[in-house]
């Protein structure tokens, strides 16, 4: 899966893409804002653009202090 060089819409389509293919399986903890932010290429800024899509369409649940994990049942509102 190509990684994308844009901005935090293309980072949440992507990570989107990874939860529905498997690769992030419900239950999974998520890379770090930074990891990611590495990952894509991207500021963490960008990066957290993106998890706020992802939480809003219920990919992702954020802990506080534990970090991001994929939603057990995801609610997609695409």
């Amino acid at each position: 899966m190509p990684i994308p060089t844009g901005g935090y819409r293309e980072v949440a389509e992507d990570i989107s893409a990874r939860i529905k293919s498997g690769e992030y399986a419900p239950g999974d903890r998520l890379p770090t804002y930074r990891e990611l932010s590495d990952l894509f290429q991207v500021s963490v800024t960008t990066v957290q653009r993106a998890v706020i899509i992802l939480q809003d369409r219920g990919l992702v649940v954020g802990l506080q202090g534990r970090g991001l994990w994929v939603a057990e049942r995801s609610r997609d509102k695409q």
